[in-house]
């Protein structure tokens, strides 16, 4: 199995709704997403996956959707007052934005389409934080 790993940061707030200790409250952090694609041989380019589908695809939507935003959960009793003050700022998310949610929010979407790598994965970490880690199944 071979292996192909980018990095890329965005930075964004949250609130964890229902968390017991400071999580509750609003606030942000650095992270650092890693793309992962596998294949059992390379193609005939020599490589795992284009980097620059990876780039489009994976961290360009990044940067449009949730960097330097705050990600807020549908279900959370603030989402919708903070989004009425700033609708451009405010990403509403179908999840409570926790590190591990997102990094499985991710394996979801978005995708390179085509993705010709037959394993997928995206370990995302605050970046002074134990690293987050899902990935798709084989």
């Amino acid at each position: 199995m071979i292996t192909a790993t980018r990095y890329h940061d965005f930075s964004a707030g949250h609130r964890v709704y229902g968390h017991e200790s400071k999580c509750a409250h609003l606030h942000g952090h650095n992270y650092r997403v890693h793309f992962t694609v596998t294949a059992d041989a390379l193609d005939s380019i020599g490589r795992v996956m284009d980097f620059s589908a990876i780039k489009e695809h994976l961290c360009e939507w990044l940067e449009e959707n949730w960097d330097h935003r705050m990600l807020m959960w549908q279900g959370d009793p603030l989402a919708l007052d903070l989004k009425a003050i700033d609708p451009h700022g405010v990403v509403i998310v179908p999840f409570n934005p926790t590190a591990e949610a997102m990094a499985q929010h991710l394996l979801k979407w978005p995708r390179p389409k085509p993705c010709t790598a037959p394993a997928f994965g995206h370990p995302l970490r605050h970046r002074r934080d134990p690293q987050m880690q899902r990935r798709l199944p084989p």
